[in-house]
């Protein structure tokens, strides 16, 4: 494993730019087998990302998690495991509508107390592991106060089945009222170059002391600068900034970054993951790829270091780049 910079959830020393497995499960990205999907995840792992991050509801039954508990065998305690739970709900659950900005409107989750220990102990059994390092309810169950969901993994955690609590997508308000009953080492929230982090939220997690898990760094890999077109079985087709004419005019827009990219020697991908390691030194961003070299290229924006004047430059050049459509999952 090459050894990278790392950073710190609550009291989980992580690699400082971790590994988001989106992706390697089928109707992310398009169709992917599990043997890509295994060469994808050992290339992180080599390559030096020890913070791995999945979610019971990536796949059908848990598929991603099997593949994250594949890839980790024999080297378990190198990687910290994050997963997620409430969308994987067993039969007789019901789902309860959390409404989102992409085009189907809403997803469906389920984080009520008594069903918790079930979710976990199940994801326990698929990731084949006798621990989960970070927890995290996928979304707050908006018929669930967020204390007693988090009380429910407070529980687990007592027990020994869960390691650290995490919060995923969550108002500051929600942050605040969650750490109250239990302290959360890292919040899990959409920040990228392209879709700023809620400042509010940042400025309650930067006050408890809690990290940022940063997901979709790379804006759906809209910054690697490559994106020109959007396949049927590409679940970017949902998000608004990539239907038809605003790709276009989000790519022409993005030209000035792609040229501060060029003249550092950095791609696009990295000077967008080497912005964001420079905004907050809690920061963690969750990349994914299925190409090796795209893996690696992602990791080495950890060792990229940006002077002062460059981040102003970038600074001004975002705002005046002002994309097409929404890419916030929430309002």
């Amino acid at each position: 494993m090459t050894a990278l910079p790392t950073r710190t959830l609550g009291d989980l020393k992580t690699s400082a730019i971790g590994y988001g497995a989106m992706v390697l499960s089928p109707g992310v990205y398009g169709q992917i087998d599990d043997d890509r999907a295994l060469t994808a995840l050992r290339s992180a792992l080599d390559e030096g990302a020890t913070h791995i991050d999945t979610s019971d509801g990536y796949g059908e039954d848990g598929h991603n998690e099997r593949i994250v508990g594949q890839a980790v065998q024999g080297r378990r305690d190198e990687v910290t495991i994050a997963t997620k739970f409430g969308f994987r709900r067993p039969e007789g659950v019901e789902g309860h509508a959390f409404p989102v900005n992409y085009t189907y409107g809403e997803l469906a989750v389920n984080a009520e107390p008594r069903h918790i220990r079930r979710y976990a102990e199940t994801s326990l059994r698929t990731l084949g592991t006798d621990r989960i390092d970070l927890y995290y309810p996928h979304f707050p169950d908006p018929t669930v106060p967020i204390e007693d969901t988090v009380g429910a993994v407070a529980e687990l955690i007592s027990d020994g089945l869960v390691r650290h609590l995490g919060l995923s997508n969550v108002t500051a308000e929600q942050l605040r009222r969650a750490h109250a009953v239990h302290p959360v080492a890292a919040v899990q929230a959409q920040w990228s170059m392209w879709t700023p982090v809620d400042a509010e939220l940042l400025a309650a997690a930067r006050e408890l002391g809690v990290a940022i898990v940063a997901w979709s760094p790379l804006g759906s890999g809209f910054l690697t600068g490559t994106v020109q077109d959007i396949a049927d079985d590409d679940f970017r087709r949902f998000i608004p900034r990539y239907h038809d004419g605003n790709l276009q005019a989000n790519n022409d827009r993005y030209a000035p970054l792609r040229a501060i990219a060029t003249e550092l020697g950095l791609t696009p991908g990295q000077l967008a993951l080497a912005w964001l390691l420079h905004q907050d030194e809690h920061v963690v961003p969750i990349p994914g790829s299925r190409t090796p070299a795209h893996i690696a290229e992602n990791l080495a924006a950890a060792r990229a270091e940006l002077t002062p004047e460059t981040l102003t430059r970038i600074d001004e050049a975002l705002t005046a780049f002002a994309p097409e459509g929404t890419s916030t999952l929430l309002g």
